[in-house]
């Protein structure tokens, strides 16, 4: 049933687990493996029965594309771009007793297409879909190489405390452990619980939740690849309920004023690294550079040269850190060292990666350039 005036929606009421869809569920069941089936009918099983449609809340889907939507093309041998938001939805009959589900097929493009342009579309579409009283929460389904980034973004700019959950798939819908549509399912879930209220945008793959700021994705294959470092998970989905164990206090909203972002580069500090990079990135007319440093956020001297270069035409620069876990703290006051950077006018980027450092740097910079007070944003 298309919404009116919505062209790719779809609004999905509650009908006999078996019959969900109609002709999409039975499209989507000759396409899903037996096992994966036998699953999702226990799945179906688990959920209660009886919910009338008009009582269940609306959960708005956006779907992006990434493996969760991919199968395999049996000319090239390899997974492609093939299945629908629709046609995901189709292979859960469980869902139908979680919510009504609406769908938007925003994009359908594998995760390394994403750029700002449809992050901004994307937030966009978020924020509509949230600003509707009837609405409890949005899923994104997203490939997963760079969904971390997507939900970080998401989380900045998107003031609601209505859950968003971003979920993808580690095995594409032609395998027979297909877990696309285990993670709908329990993102659904989420987003009705009323626990995740406040939350933010969050991450779900595996019947596990984590935060946007912290989550990363943690192996290039394993199911279970998405991981909070220090911090844990934020819950869990069980076949009974949600259950929450924290919640993420270090969220923020930075407005989205400008369909176009600044530039900002990101450059890697290695073993002989001269400074080259962050000179063409300047050339390029880069807005700011985040810089992945070493350890507590350490470059050589080359490197330390090219930043100073940089901050003195004017171009900030974030000092971000390749470990996985710790913030960055101006400790070393060797050239190079991180405490020289500071006084160099550098910005310390906390404990984000560089990836999500370049986020927030793009959005402060739509309004901000002072290196105090974007200090002051990292810091929080």
């Amino acid at each position: 049933m298309k919404t009116s005036g919505e062209a790719g929606s779809t609004g999905i009421g509650w009908r006999d687990p078996c019959c969900v869809g109609g002709r999409a569920w039975k499209r989507g069941v000759r396409k899903l493996p037996a096992l994966a089936l036998a699953g999702l009918s226990f799945l179906a099983l688990s959920l209660p029965v009886g919910v009338v449609a008009a009582e269940l809340p609306v959960v708005k889907m956006i779907a992006t594309g990434g493996t969760i939507a991919m199968k395999i093309d049996p000319v090239k041998n390899a997974p492609v771009p093939a299945i629908s938001g629709e046609e995901l939805v189709a292979t859960v009959p469980g869902i139908a007793n979680v919510a009504k589900i609406e769908v938007l097929n925003l994009a359908n493009v594998p995760s390394e297409y994403m750029d700002p342009v449809l992050w901004v579309k994307l937030q966009r579409a978020v924020v509509e879909a949230l600003a509707r009283p009837e609405v409890a929460g949005v899923i994104v389904s997203h490939g997963t190489d760079t969904l971390e980034e997507t939900a970080y973004f998401l989380d900045l700019t998107v003031d609601s405390d209505k859950p968003i959950v971003l979920i993808g798939a580690q095995r594409n819908a032609s395998e027979k452990d297909f877990d696309g549509p285990r993670n709908l399912l329990n993102a659904a879930r989420i987003c009705v619980s009323p626990d995740a209220r406040g939350k933010g945008a969050m991450v779900a793959l595996n019947n596990q939740i984590n935060a946007a700021r912290e989550v990363a994705k943690t192996h290039t294959s394993d199911v279970e690849t998405f991981k909070s470092g220090d911090f844990g998970f934020l819950g869990s989905v069980d076949h009974d309920r949600v259950v929450f164990s924290r919640a993420p206090l270090r969220r923020q909203h930075v407005a989205l004023t400008r369909e176009k972002l600044p530039y900002v580069e990101i450059v890697a500090m290695y073993g002989g690294a001269d400074g080259t990079m962050i000179r063409a990135a300047v050339a390029a007319g880069a807005k700011a550079i985040v810089v992945e440093a070493l350890g507590w956020g350490n470059v050589n001297i080359p490197m330390y040269d090219a930043v100073r270069e940089a901050i003195a035409k004017n171009v900030v620069v974030v000092v971000a850190t390749r470990v996985q876990n710790g913030r960055v703290l101006p400790v070393y006051g060797n050239k190079g060292g991180g405490q020289t950077l500071k006084d160099a006018g550098a910005v310390m980027a906390d404990n984000l990666p560089a990836h999500k450092a370049r986020i927030l740097a793009m959005l402060a910079l739509q309004t901000i350039s002072d290196p105090v007070a974007l200090q002051k944003l990292f810091d929080r």
